[in-house]
């Protein structure tokens, strides 16, 4: 049977398991909302950790933990509070944070679940006894010392937020534009057949195609830049309503220092502290970009997925890895597994953004956004899930893809769309007879203009010359 402890809050007491280092207002949450089983993302805690540490280095360097106020801690006190809040923000502790996601919606439950263990933790490095009921680095007098939750979770937010687009989705979009890219040089060469409105269009180049994928993923990376901006400015200075109460003048701007410097971003104070309390504008802006990205990879692996589509009945103008067995009943199918893993990636995160959109626009009344925890857990899931689709559609799908050439070239002379280049020539109306001529004899284009002698033979050669057709011609 597990063991417990009693610890007490401003609410009464509480039975606490008897090893956590979480503390009375933890466990409460974690009675109160037995939700989803989802706690919030490891890398949002990590941020708090984050976020704590930057407090009190502010608070710190202001004098404040060790001056003259209540309870002042001694150096070897600060110098563990640091220790503590930097062990959490490297992911030490993390399995000391049981609340789910679905919680109060200011954070203000994992405000106190960080604080506390940051606390006890502390009290225990300093050789003190973290179980006792009086806590000499108290959770709230010194671990949360000129805070609210009000504005250091939104903070942690943008700070988990901004750290994951640059360390983790930015590296993988940049990766996949490259490849798209060398994809494009190998094959400009290779000369295929063009699609409009899913018909025969004319000629292109492979890698003019895969040029325009690359271009698309060039974008995502703008983007996702665009996306870390938005988050750049920092709420934490604001306290409860934005208005600062309990903290230093300060305060604000040397947190946000201290997480520029510890994060390698540019992080700043808030400009209006009553706006970066009560909305989370920014953060809807971000996964509005994210969005986009992921209408991007949408829309490159579906046409990834058509172009291989086959092998002998569709169009195969590409060959994609084979990466497991495609059917349990049609021996030898294989299917486009990693088009199809990263399209679905696409659309949880497109169905995301409307989760975002509800939270930023419904959720801020006065003076506070009260659906912060999922915003959190959302913008960080479509972050985590489109920097990990990328890199395995990276690793098992763009290594391994290879032009069938001799699909792509096949094509190109019977489509009918070669009469295109005949306009400057012979006219549309012409050009549209013959085209409809063609189509219903089945000869190509050349066979009719040969058989009819349309144009001399050089003339002719030279204008249904597929590649010729790739590029403007003066």
């Amino acid at each position: 049977m597990a063991e417990f402890r009693t610890e007490h809050d401003s609410m009464g007491d509480v039975q606490v398991p008897a090893d956590a280092y979480y503390s009375a207002q933890t466990q409460r949450a974690v009675e109160n909302f037995p939700v989803s089983s989802w706690r919030l993302p490891p890398a949002l805690i990590r941020a708090m950790g984050l976020v704590k540490f930057a407090c009190a280095v502010a608070n710190r360097d202001l004098g404040k933990l060790t001056g003259s106020g209540k309870n002042p801690l001694s150096e070897k006190q600060v110098d563990a509070l640091l220790a503590a809040a930097k062990e959490v923000a490297e992911g030490r502790l993390a399995d000391q944070f049981p609340i789910d996601v679905f919680q109060t919606g200011s954070g203000t439950s994992s405000n106190m679940n960080v604080n506390e263990v940051i606390s006890n933790r502390a009290i225990e490095m300093t050789g003190g006894d973290r179980l006792a009921k009086e806590k000499p680095i108290h959770p709230n007098d010194h671990v949360n010392m000129g805070q609210s939750t009000n504005d250091t979770f939104p903070t942690a937010i943008h700070v988990a937020v901004a750290m994951e687009i640059k360390n983790r989705l930015l590296p993988a979009l940049e990766q996949f534009q490259q490849q798209l890219a060398d994809k494009a040089r190998q094959w400009d060469q290779v000369i295929k057949i063009g699609r409009t409105h899913l018909m025969d269009a004319t000629p292109l180049r492979l890698g003019q195609e895969f040029g325009g994928f690359a271009r698309q993923l060039e974008q995502s990376v703008r983007r996702a830049t665009l996306a870390q901006e938005s988050v750049m400015e920092l709420p934490v200075g604001g306290t409860a309503v934005g208005s600062g109460i309990n903290t230093h003048p300060e305060f604000g701007r040397r947190v946000a220092e201290v997480l520029a410097k510890e994060a390698d971003l540019p992080f700043l104070e808030a400009v209006n502290h009553f706006e970066a309390n009560a909305q989370r504008d920014g953060l809807v802006q971000c996964h509005g970009e994210l969005k986009t990205i992921a209408t991007t990879l949408f829309n490159v692996a579906n046409n990834i997925r058509w172009l291989g589509s086959g092998p002998r009945c569709g169009f195969s103008e590409i060959v994609l890895p084979e990466r497991a067995p495609g059917s349990s009943i049609m021996p030898g199918k294989v299917n486009p597994v990693m088009c199809e893993s990263l399209m679905q990636v696409a659309a949880r995160v497109i169905g995301n953004d409307q989760t975002i959109t509800l939270c930023g626009a419904g959720g801020g009344n006065f003076q506070l956004n009260i659906m912060m925890p999922v915003m959190g857990q959302t913008t960080l899931e479509s972050i985590h899930l489109m920097a990990n689709g990328v890199r395995a559609f990276i690793e098992f799908c763009m290594h391994g893809l290879q032009a069938n050439e001799q699909a792509c070239e096949a094509a190109v002379e019977q489509s009918l769309s070669m009469s295109t280049s005949l306009n400057p020539l012979i006219g549309y109306e012409k050009a549209a007879k013959l085209t409809k001529e063609a189509f219903a004899s089945g000869k190509t284009i050349r066979q009719l203009c040969q058989e009819q002698k349309l144009l001399p033979e050089e003339t002719l050669r030279e204008a249904l010359d597929p590649f010729r057709m790739t590029e403007p011609q003066p």
